[in-house]
């Protein structure tokens, strides 16, 4: 398969896939062992890999959530937690649903490869979460550390995605209802949510298109081989995540 076809069929998968740990029961037990409730062990967790930073840098990462949500859930986290130990909890969430799920699965050291080269060959400029998610540590066994990749490719296309919103001239908060209109209050915006026009959606589906564009170079850096074997790799998490 060629590198659009590539993309087009991995991307929606790791961006679901990728965040499947977030809010599972035993996500959530380790968050309240740490005495973080599941919504503040999300935002510390994922993001206190940009380290023990003012509120609005986590806004400026996150992108699509109301300043004054993030602005709470990040304080009252931090005050009982340091944010990057956190993170590190939260990339240990990942990792043991890959052992839990995953070490059965075919492909998974293949799939670790492939994800890896992709990572590498992105240029972290300007993409900020991926680039904090891309400090940390990775587990040794593949299926953990297929959990974690997954995690990371998506922290890959959400930071290209959020750029390139902004660079096509949408807010956070308008490319959020575009895109979740479900979950518009859930991210701390007021209602009545605003109306949308034609030219926001034709800007929102501008900003798909330069999304690939972005990202591009790093899926096609794969050789043939490993286009195939980061897309069976998907597929098999898919399988058991899905």
């Amino acid at each position: 398969m060629n590198t659009e076809e590539l993309m087009a069929d991995v991307c929606p998968r790791i961006a679901r896939l990728g965040s499947s740990f977030y809010f599972r029961p035993e996500t959530l037990a380790c968050g309240k062992e740490a005495g973080l409730d599941g919504f503040r062990f999300y935002f510390l967790g994922r993001g206190g890999a940009l380290g023990d930073v003012e509120p609005a840098v986590v806004t400026s990462a996150f992108g699509y959530f109301a300043p004054d949500l993030v602005d709470k859930m990040w304080t009252t986290a931090r005050q009982s937690q340091p944010p990057r130990q956190t993170a590190t909890l939260y990339n240990d969430c990942a990792a043991n649903l890959g052992r839990t799920a995953l070490s059965d699965a075919d492909g998974m050291a293949e799939f670790c490869d492939a994800a890896e080269a992709v990572a590498a060959a992105a240029d972290p400029a300007g993409l900020t979460m991926f680039a904090a998610w891309s400090t940390m540590p990775l587990a040794e066994e593949p299926a953990a550390r297929a959990m974690q990749l997954t995690a990371l490719l998506r922290e890959l296309r959400g930071s290209a995605h959020l750029a390139a919103v902004r660079a096509c001239g949408l807010t956070g908060q308008i490319a959020h209802l575009i895109k979740r209109p479900g979950e518009y209050t859930n991210f701390g915006w007021p209602e009545p949510a605003p109306e949308l026009s034609d030219d926001d959606r034709a800007r929102h589906a501008e900003a798909e298109t330069r999304t690939d564009e972005i990202l591009r170079p790093a899926y096609g850096a794969l050789d043939d081989a490993g286009a195939e074997a980061l897309a069976a790799g998907v597929h098999a998490i898919d399988e058991r995540l899905g």
